[in-house]
């Protein structure tokens, strides 16, 4: 007798959900299926199930199910149901292999059960607390993830393998929704900040007239409040902005000028200013206020329209490209060279010093092309018996590692991140953040693309040309020893914590010391991979995804 699923999965059609990535779901038959699965589909799909999964864990105590027929058996009735949403009839075939959702020790520190995961971290966690509320408050959402975060590195240090990340990923956001959440899987704060899915706005035919009132009413007060806020806006124009410039109709906040006004950039506290506003301050870097000179631009002394004095650095525009590419022992030295003062920071002084702006341009070179770490301005020292600071984000996009960039946790992964970048900017010879392109810049990281290439066995392709080109590099340059310079980049700037090395360990692996360990696939897990801005999933609502960035934003 065929087994039956032993979960309830009319939640599919009852979850508003929004199934639309899926309507004309047709990868080519040559896609391999481990590149379908990652495809935005089948992600969403997985976190489809893993509502159920988790109601599962909660009833069985089981985190995936018993035996493969059962697994067979729950897959075909994801599909009926998928089926009564109009979405293609192969849709889970495409998607899902029934061997990925049957229990097996070797997945996450083998934990196959509530009973394994109690056993392996104790009868509670920071998830246990963190996870407990309505998790469609913001607030809420975030400490759950950070709670995610904590557990994830204390599975990973209890498992070992590097390989495991994802699924322990998975094992925590069916946890925390399926055992922690006092409103269940499937309530709405769950399923958007566990789950990561988009919910349809509910409507119904009975709502519209209630619809029509409100939204006639809405847009009168909107209108009277508009035109309240106007009036009122033109009378502090012309009151107060206007006194506190002497009256002069040429002020800092006039109309003319809306577009380029200053702002506070969000979870940052830095301010940003446009280069008009930066014109005014220092007369148009009139040669008075002129300060001083570095490599790469002139300061100049500034005045704010609020009295507060700054320096304000004008960048040289170039593209500091050097007549004669860096050779490859060259580029291994200065790698080896910074790898090597950050491991002082970071072991050699008590407490450890945090640079938190390792990036290329802070990276000084001696007449003999050995390298120094400059420019201590935003350095951090840590605290005895802290494994983070919290602190005000500064640093330079493109370096900032996610989970600083995003919730200011700062730890000594952090700098390993921006030396990762620094390590595959040398060995690929690209920016670290490309925005040249009018596209989304997201797709441009060199971390993404780098780890894509590799991933895809192109590894040559990643390097600089440079490094390629001739038939002297190509005979003289070891091929297997860039490789792993380009591997430990592409760790070192992993979205995980946990799957990041120590400076310690990755000079180590970059000396040939120890092995370098396989590079660990982006998480695919439940949630949609938007965390971090390139991978980490753990949890994640557009509001919380990765640090969003805009043409000519830069933290400093």
């Amino acid at each position: 007798m065929a087994a039956s699923c032993p979960m309830d999965l009319n939640y599919v059609t009852r979850v508003p959900w929004n199934s639309t990535l899926c309507r004309d779901f047709h990868p080519s038959n040559s896609t391999p299926k481990a590149e379908i699965s990652k495809q935005n589909c089948c992600v969403s799909l997985l976190s489809v199930f893993g509502i159920g999964l988790a109601e599962h864990l909660k009833e069985t105590s089981l985190f995936q199910l018993p035996d493969l027929p059962t697994s067979v058996s729950c897959l075909h009735d994801f599909q009926s149901k998928l089926d009564l949403l109009s979405l293609p009839n192969d849709v889970v075939s495409l998607c899902f292999e029934p061997t990925q959702f049957v229990i097996t020790p070797d997945l996450c520190a083998g934990i196959q059960t509530t009973k394994d995961w109690v056993a392996k971290l104790g009868q509670s966690t920071v998830l246990d607390q963190g996870c407990k509320a309505d998790l469609g408050d913001l607030t809420a959402c975030d400490t759950c993830l950070r709670a995610g975060n904590e557990v994830h590195s204390r599975l990973m240090a209890i498992d070992g393998n590097r390989s495991h990340g994802t699924d322990c990923f998975d094992f925590i956001v069916l946890y925390a929704a399926g055992i922690v959440n006092e409103f269940g899987p499937e309530s709405d704060g769950t399923v958007t900040c566990a789950f990561a899915l988009t919910l349809n706005q509910k409507s119904g035919s009975n709502n519209k007239h209630s619809a029509l009132v409100f939204g006639l009413t809405g847009a009168g007060v909107a209108i009277f409040v508009t035109i309240s806020v106007l009036g009122f806006y033109f009378w502090y124009e012309k009151r107060f902005v206007k006194r506190n410039n002497g009256g002069s109709g040429s002020n800092f906040y006039d109309l003319e000028e809306q577009g380029s006004r200053t702002r506070l950039r969000p979870n940052t506290g830095s301010i940003w200013f446009k280069l008009h506003d930066l014109e005014k301050a220092t007369d148009h870097f009139s040669s008075k206020n002129f300060i001083g000179r570095g490599g790469f631009g002139f300061v100049f002394k500034g005045i704010l329209p609020d009295g507060t004095l700054v320096a304000v650095k004008r960048i040289i525009e170039s593209e500091f490209q050097g007549v004669k590419p860096l050779s490859w022992p060259q580029r291994k030295n200065i790698i080896l060279d910074v790898a090597k003062g950050l491991a002082y920071l970071h072991y050699g002084v008590k407490p450890a010093i945090y640079h938190r702006d390792i990036k290329a341009t802070n990276i000084l070179l001696d007449a003999d092309m050995r390298a120094r770490v400059s420019d201590f301005g935003l350095a951090k020292q840590s605290r005895e018996g802290q494994s983070h600071l919290t602190t005000r984000v500064a640093g330079t996009h493109g370096y900032l590692a996610p989970e600083y960039a995003l919730y200011g946790q700062l730890t000594e992964k952090s700098d390993v991140y921006s030396f990762g970048v620094v390590v595959l900017e040398i060995m690929c010879g690209r920016k670290a953040l490309d925005l040249s392109s009018s596209s989304s810049p997201r797709a441009f990281l060199i971390t993404d693309w780098a780890w894509s290439l590799v991933k895809a066995g192109k590894v040559e392709e990643a390097f600089d040309r440079s490094l390629m080109d001739s038939e002297d590099s190509v005979n003289s340059n070891p091929k297997a020893i860039m490789e792993r310079f380009l591997h430990v980049g592409i760790l070192c700037a992993h979205v995980m914590v946990a799957l990041r090395p120590t400076i310690l360990d990755a000079l180590k692996m970059l000396e040939g010391d120890i092995e370098v360990p396989p590079i660990p696939d982006r998480p695919m897990s439940l949630a949609h991979p938007s965390c971090y801005g390139d991978g980490n999933a753990f949890s994640i609502s557009p509001a919380l995804s990765g640090p969003q960035l805009l043409k000519g934003d830069m933290l400093r």
